[in-house]
């Protein structure tokens, strides 16, 4: 958790900094972009009308401008080039440079809250034991105890949930192994697993339900 509230922050600040300085600086290079073409390129274009292209091309120089070969116009790139600008740079809107502020107040506020769960669950731990492990709540769980494992969810969000009855007896109860949450959390499950011979699900019904569907309609010998 505490990762993850840490990559929210750089996204967010990253988001935030595109917005208030990389955008704006992008666009200014694509408005020194057109400077150049009305500026450089224009003057280039009517002192060779005009027939003063040498004059021209003393001023330029002295300008640090390109001055073209070969009459032909002097290019972008040879200006972009000696000072480090893209070839092409790319404009963006109003809208996209405020869209970056709303990415990255929306990134820092889900950092926000991922720093306050980190927080109110820090001094939270699972505890792994030979023969049972201690949940984050303190409860103690024996894995002889555990009759039902439901890791549907393990893969996607590394959550898992044992069923179990303390001392194989009186109302289930269930505790909640969380891998996101808790570092190293799969080495409970991997020690329920090692010795379990109850009920496992891995499977989300409707999967399941979908495959048998699909089965049914590809088997010749099947009618309705």
């Amino acid at each position: 958790m505490g990762l993850i509230t840490a990559v929210l922050v750089g996204m967010g600040l990253y988001f935030l900094y595109d917005g208030k300085w990389g955008y704006p600086k992008t666009n200014a290079i694509a408005d020194e972009k057109v400077w150049f073409e009305k500026e450089v390129q224009g003057s280039f274009e009517k002192a060779q009308k005009e027939g003063t292209l040498d004059a021209w091309l003393e001023s330029a120089k002295a300008k640090s401008w390109p001055t073209g070969s070969d009459g032909e116009p002097p290019k972008w790139i040879s200006y972009a080039t000696p000072r480090n600008l893209p070839e092409d740079p790319k404009r963006y809107t109003q809208e996209e440079i405020d869209g970056q502020f709303w990415w990255g107040y929306g990134t820092l506020g889900m950092a926000a809250i991922g720093a306050i769960s980190f927080l109110l669950n820090f001094r939270k731990t699972l505890r792994l034991e030979a023969d049972h492990f201690v949940a984050d709540n303190g409860t103690v769980v024996r894995f002889a105890d555990v009759f039902r494992v439901d890791k549907r969810k393990w893969d996607d969000k590394g959550l898992a949930y044992a069923y179990y009855r303390v001392d194989g007896s009186g109302p289930e109860r269930k505790a909640v192994i969380d891998d996101l949450k808790y570092h190293k959390a799969f080495r409970i499950l991997d020690s329920i697993l090692s010795q379990f011979k109850g009920e496992l699900i891995e499977k989300v019904a409707e999967e399941e339900d979908e495959t048998e569907s699909q089965e049914t309609e590809s088997d010749p010998n099947v009618t309705s």
